[in-house]
């Protein structure tokens, strides 16, 4: 048996133990794929993170859910940069890093509000697909009525480096009582059958908060819920400009998600139009929780 130290980050709160659970791996470069698949396995959360050395970038990272590597994550990165921020591992006057993902080479930029450390991410190009599949079994799925889901705008496929079902609902009152049946994901989602599934609304808690949300995982991932979610967050906010408001030239707000589950988070997003299409960026920061020791074969 082989041992490895994972650490154990919340990103998107300040607070231990809210927020959106991520376990990083330091210096994984003698590890295979399958021992990382193995460690995310065992360690259970959304995503685990694994930072390698990179020729191209300063940081390379690969992100495993228990079921498999996925392109980017949002939380995951999050935590890994505020990880390696602020146990001293990039000095404190740098402000900025790279990394490279399989979607790319993303810019990183530190900065502190109100005496907190955040991290910003740049995100991939933002890419919309069409759903055409059953609204009611979708509403199903989810435990809500078709009554629920907000017809006034489009449910439609977004990414910003991984693919997610965006779900308008009315109201808040339905998100507590959701009860998810993963199971049925695949078959609703004839397009990508291997997509999560993102409710969101207009309607918050938080008079600060544009949007209100929840996140459930596609069965393939092992998981269940995503309790506060970067990468959705991101592409919400190039759904608003795409979709909603398609004269505006940029767009900042903040989402909130995980009150249901108890792991209140907040992610900050800002979006710009380019010439080209948007630049997506999400900030949030972060708390360290534990130390995880691993054994694994």
């Amino acid at each position: 048996m082989k041992t490895r130290k994972v650490l154990h980050f919340d990103a998107f709160s300040s607070t231990a133990n809210k927020g959106n659970p991520a376990g990083v791996v330091w210096e994984a470069d003698d590890l295979s794929e399958d021992e990382m698949q193995a460690i995310a396995k065992l360690v259970g959360f959304n995503e685990t993170v694994f930072i390698l050395r990179s020729d191209q970038a300063d940081y390379q990272l690969k992100y495993f859910t228990p079921g498999h590597e996925i392109n980017l994550c949002g939380h995951a990165t999050v935590a890994a940069m505020y990880s390696l921020k602020t146990m001293g591992l990039i000095d404190d006057d740098c402000n900025s890093v790279t990394i490279e993902t399989k979607v790319g080479i993303l810019p990183i930029k530190f900065d502190t509000r109100n005496e907190e450390l955040f991290v910003t991410m740049k995100q991939d190009q933002p890419q919309f697909s069409p759903f055409s599949g059953s609204v009611q079994k979708l509403a199903a799925s989810l435990g809500i009525s078709v009554q629920d889901i907000d017809d006034t705008m489009p449910i439609v496929y977004g990414s910003t480096g991984t693919w997610t079902l965006l779900v308008p609902l009315k109201d808040l009152s339905c998100f507590l009582s959701m009860k998810p049946d993963n199971r049925m994901f695949p078959e609703i989602l004839t397009e990508k059958p291997r997509t999560s599934i993102h409710p969101f609304t207009f309607k918050t808690i938080d008079a600060a908060a544009m949007m209100h949300a929840r996140h459930f995982s596609s069965p393939y991932s092992g998981t269940i819920e995503d309790a506060v979610t970067g990468t959705a967050s991101g592409v919400m906010g190039a759904y608003y400009l795409t979709y909603l408001n398609k004269h505006l030239e940029s767009v900042e707000f903040i989402v909130e998600q995980g009150q249901e589950i108890e792991k209140d988070g907040r992610v900050y997003v800002h979006v710009n139009r380019t010439g080209n299409g948007m630049d997506v960026y999400i900030s949030g920061t972060g708390a360290y929780v534990q130390e995880i020791d691993i054994r694994f074969n």
